[in-house]
């Protein structure tokens, strides 16, 4: 075999060196991620300007770059905190947060890659017991669960305010009480629940018996006042209004004038 002239030898050694350093300056951003460029000779972490996005770029190979996940995640806690009056309480809760795309330099300089275990975790339990040891177990069971999710939110938004971390929205997806605690709140408001009912039955109750009331009063009102109306005088006009018109029909009858009560005529017919 022959060997390799002298001078191809160092040009297949520029070559490879060429490809290994071609291979460290190239950088592939992903769908959904930012990256961070760390400039070994130049100050460390570029903080003032945006962070690289989505493609291809190519860097000095001496420096590197840190990729980052900047769509919104989700975070899990299972929580156990105290109430009001000491009951210990367990809150399943989930955060959506992601990093402040344009901090995303000072977010590396100052938490680094695990800025979820740093910050956010440790906010939205100490939001959580803020919150929680306001109300009773029975509040928390019943009324309030949209009101706490709501206050846990805001607090942890103020907390990691300028920890360049944007906080999108906490969700506590349920409430556990003890189970004694439980039972006396569900029997507390099953009592609650029952006595409502009995009160709507007597109130439902006391107002037919007004509306009989009233109705009975209207006629006996009616009577009284039609009763008072009704004087000899005139009577005594109707029936000679009867008498004429009973006197107009074809129907065979005889008609004594005068001879009823009070001087009312008496009607004889075969009908």
């Amino acid at each position: 075999m022959e060997r390799l002239p002298k001078i191809a030898l160092p040009a297949i050694i520029i070559v490879i060196v060429l490809i290994i350093l071609l291979a460290k300056s190239a950088v592939t951003i992903g769908s959904g991620e930012a990256g961070v460029l760390y400039k070994t000779f130049d100050n460390g972490v570029v903080t003032d300007l945006p962070p690289l996005g989505e493609g291809f770029h190519v860097i000095a190979p001496w420096n590197k770059v840190i990729v980052y996940e900047v769509r919104q995640q989700e975070l899990f806690e299972k929580m156990k905190v105290l109430s009001s009056n000491g009951l210990e309480i367990q809150i399943d809760a989930s955060a959506w947060y992601q990093p402040v795309y344009n901090d995303l330099g000072n977010l590396h300089q100052t938490l680094g890659e695990n800025y979820l275990q740093r910050v956010i975790q440790p906010a939205i339990r100490s939001a959580a017991r803020s919150v929680v040891g306001r109300y009773t177990p029975e509040q928390l069971y019943s009324s309030k669960r949209d009101a706490i999710q709501d206050e846990i939110f805001l607090e942890t938004k103020k907390i990691l305010e300028k920890q360049y971390v944007q906080l999108n929205e906490v969700l506590v997806r349920d409430v556990t009480l003890p189970s004694t605690i439980k039972d006396a709140i569900e029997r507390k408001l099953k009592q609650e629940q029952e006595s409502l009912e009995y009160e709507f039955r007597l109130v439902t109750a006391a107002k037919e018996a007004e509306k009989v009331i009233i109705e009975a009063q209207g006629k006996a009102d009616a009577n009284r006042i039609l009763s008072a109306s009704l004087t000899d005088k005139i009577l005594q006009d109707k029936g000679i209004e009867a008498t004429i018109k009973l006197s107009e029909s074809p129907n065979s009858k005889v008609i004594v004038i005068g001879s009823g009560d009070s001087g009312m005529p008496i009607i004889l017919g075969n009908q």
